[in-house]
């Protein structure tokens, strides 16, 4: 039905507000975090230097959190359709909103940006708000982190979950979120080898697709700014360079679209180095960040009205 399409497109979009506006809610209150704290009770009890025991306690881990923040979030959609469409909308978009975060992934990358204005420690001690790696970086180091980091979080930060909720609905966007949490905190190798095995498995497969139309996107948008043949280029020439299989998808078309060469030290490099890695380049990927997170939110939204106004 029409009205049903409407109100998908207005709760998408309104989300997109919300985060625009308000940014993330406060740790206590953040979905997020009690996932994390979920996860972290399960972690806690993880068995040790047993492969198959730890993989099958990871496996438990991925099962457990997800069925417990879907249903959590399938309640929740429940109970906010009990109320008038002008009650549902607000609250289910804000809902939605903390299942992503464009804003919040713009304020880091500018927080790097004024951190390397002051100086280099500075600037280390905020690379962990971003990346893993080793913050022992020199300041073109930092600043080719920085901007990976805000080019691959374009998928799992805004618009894998924005697909997920079009689908699935808030469960399916909470369900994605939860995955995504787990291999952030529990899917690397190492320590981790066998525990966050399943995480990092099923957080590869949700983001197969999203990560392909995230690089598409990104290309037609670096078009605005004159980098399209560049940006795709480099897409279409090192999309395998990287281990993860849909992390060079976004960041393999911001190196072209920046002219730079992206690098983790042992691990790939992205791009050719034809400008040097001055923090005016973290600049011009929150630039291409906002516009592409635009039209992710624009995504979703009409998505989520199709898909309403076909199935209801």
């Amino acid at each position: 039905m029409a009205d049903d399409a409407l109100f998908a497109l207005g709760t998408v979009l309104l989300a997109g507000v919300f985060d625009a506006l308000l940014g993330e809610p406060p740790a206590p209150a953040h979905p997020v975090v009690w996932i994390g704290k979920l996860i972290g009770m399960f972690e806690r009890r993880r068995p040790r230097r047993a492969p198959r025991r730890e993989f099958a306690w990871g496996l438990l881990t991925v099962l457990v959190v997800g069925m417990v923040t879907g249903g959590v979030a399938w309640v929740a959609a429940r109970g906010i359709a009990l109320l008038p469409w002008w009650g549902q909308l607000p609250l289910l978009a804000y809902l939605l909103k903390t299942t992503f975060s464009l804003r919040g992934l713009v304020d880091a990358g500018r927080a790097m940006q004024r951190a390397l204005a002051r100086d280099t420690a500075a600037a280390r001690e905020e690379l962990r708000a971003l990346v893993s790696r080793s913050r022992d970086l020199d300041p073109p180091k930092i600043v080719s982190a920085t901007v990976e980091s805000l080019a691959e979080n374009l998928t799992d930060s805004v618009l894998a979950p924005l697909l997920a909720f079009a689908v699935f609905g808030l469960p399916g966007a909470a369900i994605y979120r939860a995955i995504n949490t787990m291999d952030a905190m529990i899917g690397y190798r190492g320590e981790y080898e066998y525990y966050g095995k399943a995480a990092a498995r099923l957080d590869d497969a949700a983001n197969w697709l999203p990560a392909r139309l995230a690089g598409a996107v990104l290309c037609l948008v670096t078009a605005v700014f004159g980098g399209f043949t560049r940006a795709l280029s480099v897409l279409a020439r090192e999309r395998r360079a990287v281990e993860s299989p849909n992390a060079a998808w976004t960041m393999a078309p911001m190196a072209g679209a920046l002219r730079v060469q992206l690098e983790k030290a042992g691990h790939y490099r992205l791009g050719i180095p034809e400008r040097p890695l001055t923090p005016e380049r973290i600049g011009e990927a929150i630039t291409l960040v906002w516009c592409s997170g635009v039209c992710y939110v624009l995504m979703g939204g009409t998505l989520a009205a199709v898909l309403a106004h076909l199935i209801w």
